[in-house]
Protein backbone atom coordinates (compact mmCIF):
# COMPACT_ATOMS: atom_id res chain seq x y z
CA UNK A 1 0.00 0.00 0.00
CA UNK A 2 1.28 3.36 -0.74
CA UNK A 3 0.86 6.78 0.49
CA UNK A 4 1.85 10.05 0.45
CA UNK A 5 1.11 13.32 2.56
CA UNK A 6 -1.93 15.69 2.17
CA UNK A 7 -0.70 19.55 2.65
CA UNK A 8 -2.16 19.29 6.42
CA UNK A 9 0.61 16.34 7.44
CA UNK A 10 -1.83 13.91 7.30
CA UNK A 11 -1.10 10.02 5.87
CA UNK A 12 -3.64 9.76 2.76
CA UNK A 13 -4.61 7.59 2.29
CA UNK A 14 -4.79 6.77 6.36
CA UNK A 15 -5.50 3.38 6.86
CA UNK A 16 -8.03 2.78 9.88
CA UNK A 17 -10.07 -0.70 11.23
CA UNK A 18 -9.74 -1.65 7.39
CA UNK A 19 -11.23 1.33 5.77
CA UNK A 20 -9.30 4.73 4.27
CA UNK A 21 -10.11 8.47 5.97
CA UNK A 22 -8.95 11.33 4.62
CA UNK A 23 -7.99 13.76 7.64
CA UNK A 24 -7.87 17.51 7.73
CA UNK A 25 -5.80 18.57 10.87
CA UNK A 26 -7.51 21.89 11.53
CA UNK A 27 -7.01 21.46 14.71
CA UNK A 28 -4.24 23.75 16.78
CA UNK A 29 -4.73 27.09 15.03
CA UNK A 30 -6.13 28.76 17.92
CA UNK A 31 -6.87 32.07 16.63
CA UNK A 32 -4.58 32.14 13.03
CA UNK A 33 -7.58 32.44 10.67
CA UNK A 34 -5.28 33.07 7.74
CA UNK A 35 -3.34 30.09 8.54
CA UNK A 36 -6.28 27.60 8.66
CA UNK A 37 -7.75 29.05 4.80
CA UNK A 38 -4.41 28.73 3.51
CA UNK A 39 -4.45 25.20 4.64
CA UNK A 40 -8.35 24.72 3.64
CA UNK A 41 -7.37 26.26 -0.20
CA UNK A 42 -4.49 23.76 0.02
CA UNK A 43 -6.61 20.49 1.14
CA UNK A 44 -9.47 21.81 -1.64
CA UNK A 45 -6.53 21.62 -3.98
CA UNK A 46 -5.20 17.98 -3.12
CA UNK A 47 -8.38 16.45 -2.61
CA UNK A 48 -9.78 17.95 -6.17
CA UNK A 49 -7.06 15.77 -7.79
CA UNK A 50 -8.83 12.85 -6.59
CA UNK A 51 -11.89 10.87 -8.66
CA UNK A 52 -13.01 9.24 -5.65
CA UNK A 53 -15.59 10.04 -2.83
CA UNK A 54 -13.74 10.17 0.74
CA UNK A 55 -14.21 9.45 4.23
CA UNK A 56 -13.31 12.69 6.04
CA UNK A 57 -12.44 13.48 9.47
CA UNK A 58 -12.13 16.70 10.24
CA UNK A 59 -10.13 17.53 13.26
CA UNK A 60 -11.07 20.99 14.99
CA UNK A 61 -9.32 20.94 18.71
CA UNK A 62 -8.02 24.18 19.99
CA UNK A 63 -9.17 26.01 16.77
CA UNK A 64 -11.21 28.73 17.64
CA UNK A 65 -14.06 28.31 15.27
CA UNK A 66 -15.44 31.92 15.19
CA UNK A 67 -18.44 33.06 12.03
CA UNK A 68 -15.80 33.39 9.85
CA UNK A 69 -14.33 30.40 10.21
CA UNK A 70 -17.36 28.80 10.34
CA UNK A 71 -18.42 30.23 7.24
CA UNK A 72 -15.35 29.78 5.35
CA UNK A 73 -15.19 26.09 6.27
CA UNK A 74 -18.86 25.40 4.83
CA UNK A 75 -17.82 26.86 1.91
CA UNK A 76 -14.91 24.77 1.40
CA UNK A 77 -17.27 21.62 2.16
CA UNK A 78 -19.68 22.93 -0.66
CA UNK A 79 -16.82 23.22 -3.06
CA UNK A 80 -15.57 19.80 -1.73
CA UNK A 81 -19.16 18.23 -2.00
CA UNK A 82 -18.46 15.99 -4.80
CA UNK A 83 -15.51 14.04 -3.34
CA UNK A 84 -17.32 13.70 0.39
CA UNK A 85 -18.24 10.03 0.47
CA UNK A 86 -19.10 10.72 5.03
CA UNK A 87 -17.87 13.70 7.31
CA UNK A 88 -17.15 13.73 10.96
CA UNK A 89 -16.33 16.77 12.88
CA UNK A 90 -14.33 16.53 15.88
CA UNK A 91 -13.43 19.38 18.60
CA UNK A 92 -16.32 21.52 18.53
CA UNK A 93 -17.68 23.33 21.20
CA UNK A 94 -21.98 22.95 21.41
CA UNK A 95 -22.32 26.31 19.79
CA UNK A 96 -20.31 26.00 17.09
CA UNK A 97 -21.81 22.28 16.31
CA UNK A 98 -25.67 24.13 15.97
CA UNK A 99 -24.16 26.94 13.69
CA UNK A 100 -22.63 24.58 11.47
CA UNK A 101 -25.18 21.58 11.27
CA UNK A 102 -27.63 24.98 10.32
CA UNK A 103 -24.72 26.19 7.89
CA UNK A 104 -24.25 22.74 6.14
CA UNK A 105 -28.11 22.07 5.72
CA UNK A 106 -28.22 25.22 3.76
CA UNK A 107 -25.70 24.27 1.21
CA UNK A 108 -26.56 24.36 -2.55
CA UNK A 109 -26.54 21.98 -3.53
CA UNK A 110 -26.92 20.22 -0.01
CA UNK A 111 -24.43 17.48 1.10
CA UNK A 112 -26.01 14.55 -0.91
CA UNK A 113 -23.74 12.30 2.44
CA UNK A 114 -24.34 12.29 6.24
CA UNK A 115 -22.12 14.17 8.38
CA UNK A 116 -22.00 13.73 12.52
CA UNK A 117 -20.49 15.62 15.15
CA UNK A 118 -18.18 13.66 17.79
CA UNK A 119 -15.95 14.72 20.87
CA UNK A 120 -13.95 11.11 20.88
CA UNK A 121 -11.75 11.28 18.04
CA UNK A 122 -11.42 7.38 17.46
CA UNK A 123 -15.43 6.49 17.62
CA UNK A 124 -15.66 9.03 14.81
CA UNK A 125 -13.09 7.41 12.70
CA UNK A 126 -14.89 3.96 13.57
CA UNK A 127 -18.03 6.06 12.12
CA UNK A 128 -16.64 7.13 8.84
CA UNK A 129 -15.45 3.41 7.95
CA UNK A 130 -18.31 1.59 9.24
CA UNK A 131 -20.95 0.88 6.39
CA UNK A 132 -24.62 1.56 7.49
Amino acid sequence: MYSIKSPGGSLFPYYYKGGEIHCLKYGSFFQDEEGLFRLMLEEEQFIGQRSQELRIWVDFYETRLTDDVITAFVDHIGRLNTHVYKLTLVGCSFGSKLKLKKRLNRLDPPLKRPVSFFSDPEVAKTWLVREG
